[in-house]
């Protein structure tokens, strides 16, 4: 009788579904972490503080203003003088009120570059209170 010899060699698995699952997970992951590439601009450097600290929750409606060195405006990818913020911010306005929300429910966070004359920051805040837009947040890096 002859005896059947086993085969001793090794089962491999099918590793397509693993590397299908870990690019899932990689793709799941890059849409949900937030990077905040909106509340960042590389041509804004931001003054130090040593009463700077991190926020205590995110904002509910947060829109970001940067403030350049020459005293320009960036909001939403857009830059304006200031003269032209007010168009801009009345966009913003007809969105919340497209959501329900009031302006008032809206934060402007404002990130001015260390060099920006105190005086463009003034004006800045002016322009936002003739749109309504009462709530502020400015930004600086903190002091180490």
């Amino acid at each position: 009788m002859k005896i059947k010899s086993r085969d001793n060699s090794t089962a491999e698995g099918d590793m397509t579904p693993m590397i299908d699952m870990t690019f899932q997970l990689i793709a799941f992951l890059m849409v949900m972490v937030n990077f905040s590439q909106v509340d960042q601009n590389a041509a804004v450097q931001l003054p130090k503080s040593e009463l700077a600290r991190p926020a205590d929750k995110p904002l509910e409606e947060p829109i970001t203003l940067h403030i350049l060195k020459s005293g320009e405006v960036i909001l939403g990818g857009q830059t304006v003088y200031i003269e032209g913020l007010k168009a801009l911010l009345g966009r913003e306005a007809e969105s919340l009120h497209a959501k329900g929300k009031s302006e008032q429910a809206a934060t402007i966070i404002i990130r001015a570059h260390k060099d920006c004359p105190t005086g463009k920051v003034q004006e800045v805040i002016k322009a936002c209170q003739e749109t309504r837009f009462d709530r502020f947040a400015l930004r600086a890096q903190e002091e180490l």
